[in-house]
């Protein structure tokens, strides 16, 4: 394994890593919404609308998302440790949080927005993680070290979660 903060998955890891979050996840890629969510979403999971940043034309909101999600998936791994960032059907990465994002150090690949494609962040042991639909225009967080790190900002930023441990809530 390689010393470097980002690495482009080689095709052997690629495919098991993605073989892996198919088997564990259910996932089920679909445009249509009668076939949404496109994961069996964890207990310990969250998915709130992205529609509130739909009007954020100075891009606050969406920074602070950006900021605290990626705060709170680094706060979720040991400082050597590492995490995965997927975009379907794309390259994808292992990296290592903590020395990424800073002054001087490569930005995050990807971002827990999707644009345009599902983008997963994961820990290697696929416990921890973030989920973007680009067609529900959606952000699923789970795990309960990041839902206990993060929720709170989260739902100051987007609003009330439209799911809970997968299930619809009560306030949409």
């Amino acid at each position: 394994m390689t010393n470097e903060p980002v690495v482009q998955l080689p095709e052997t890891e690629y495919r098991r890593v993605w073989d892996r979050f198919y088997a564990e996840f259910a996932f089920r890629p679909s445009m249509y919404s009668t076939k949404w969510p496109s994961i069996k979403e964890p207990v310990a999971s969250r998915t709130w609308s992205l529609a509130a940043l739909d009007d954020d034309l100075d891009h606050e909101r969406f920074d602070r998302l950006v900021e605290v999600v990626e705060h709170g998936m680094t706060a979720c791994v040991p400082p050597q440790g590492r995490l995965f960032a997927l975009d379907w059907q794309h390259a994808s990465f292992r990296f290592s949080p903590h020395l990424v994002g800073g002054p001087g150090q490569e930005r995050w690949p990807l971002s827990p927005y999707p644009d345009g494609d599902y983008y997963i962040y994961l820990t290697e042991d696929f416990r921890t993680g973030s989920f973007g639909h680009p067609w529900e225009h959606s952000l699923c967080l789970f795990g309960q070290a990041l839902l206990d790190t993060v929720a709170v900002r989260v739902d100051e930023i987007l609003g009330v979660p439209i799911r809970r441990s997968g299930r619809a809530t009560a306030h949409q």
